[in-house]
């Protein structure tokens, strides 16, 4: 009857020890890079893998305390735990060396971790699929694992540090020569970028400066790069909306016209960016792009009616009526 019993607790041991690895333990097996900006500070993570919704186990960062990326078989727990340990005072190494001590599966794991110093730690477990492995450079790290040949993580190196520009589109630069590679061995499916400010502000929704994730698509870079696009000519249409909130007309067109001449096809740039004019004194060249969008949507006539009485348009009545009747 003993022996029976170890056998059944042994095998229920076993049991559980293998759903750790691979039931309960997301396999994003992928390619990342973290990075710190030299000159403003910001911080963060870029990832593409074969597998859905990348971004959400993999990346995690915080302003003014640092950048992770968990993959391979992912522990997801050193996302938020290794930010929590960074918070409280300790190194990019001193938390690596922390987080693999407690987790048995360390030799399943590939993680990178910079802290807002810009010191970075890297580990590549022993068991990660091939191709696995890591670069660390001056002020960033790229590791991969399962891709479909070594030059992968060497490829991504050489693009960010030959690259220039804000940080999320030298890490997106990255990705995509990882992508050009061989990336993968399995293919693409999703893709994130994450950066935050080098010091916290106390203010998570101005901290987080890019979040953007795309969790299901066949081409995730190019997405991940239009989107970064478009979150780009947004920052400007956010900037609008400030002046124009502000009463200052002449950056609110500063602003507006930036994100248009981004995208000139889009409605909402092109409505805002007509409301200004109009708010400038330039009611004929408001009145050319007003006659555009109305006519493709007059939805857009109706909310035009609307902004006097909030203050958001300042014109004269008898020119509104002109915007409206033209």
């Amino acid at each position: 009857m003993k022996n029976i019993v170890i056998i059944l607790m042994a095998f229920v041991t076993s049991n559980l020890h293998a759903q750790m690895f691979f039931s309960d333990t997301p396999l994003a097996h992928t390619y990342s890079i973290v990075a710190r900006d030299s000159q403003t500070g910001e911080m963060g993570v870029a990832v593409q893998s074969h597998w859905y919704s990348v971004g959400t186990i993999v990346s995690w960062a915080e302003a003014g305390v640092g950048a992770i990326a968990t993959q391979s078989m992912v522990n997801a727990s050193f996302g938020p735990n290794g930010l929590e340990l960074l918070k409280q005072g300790l190194s990019a190494h001193e938390v690596l060396a922390k987080l693999l001590a407690e987790d048995d599966g360390r030799d399943y794991r590939q993680v990178s971790i910079i802290d807002g110093k810009g010191n970075i730690a890297t580990h590549t477990g022993k068991n990660c699929i091939p191709e696995a492995g890591q670069i660390i450079g001056s002020g960033f790290s790229v590791q991969a694992n399962m891709m479909l040949n070594d030059g992968v993580w060497t490829a991504m190196a050489n693009a960010y540090k030959n690259s220039s520009g804000p940080l999320a589109e030298r890490l997106l630069t990255a990705l995509e020569a990882a992508q050009s590679a061989g990336g993968d061995i399995r293919g693409k499916q999703s893709a994130a970028i994450l950066v935050v400010k080098g010091e916290s502000t106390g203010k998570v929704w101005e901290d987080r400066l890019v979040d953007i994730r795309i969790d299901d698509n066949p081409e995730p870079l190019k997405e991940l790069r239009r989107i970064l696009k478009v979150h780009r000519a947004y920052e400007h249409m956010n900037k609008g909306d400030l002046a124009l909130e502000r009463g200052d007309m002449k950056k609110a067109l500063e602003e507006y016209s930036a994100a248009e001449a981004m995208f000139p096809s889009n409605e909402e740039m092109k409505f805002w960016h007509a409301v200004t004019l109009a708010n400038n004194g330039d009611i004929d060249g408001s009145i050319t792009i007003f006659k555009e969008i109305f006519n493709k949507n007059e939805n857009w006539k109706i909310l035009l009616k609307r902004l006097p009485a909030v203050g958001l348009l300042t014109v004269p009545e008898k020119d509104l009526k002109i915007i409206l009747n033209d």
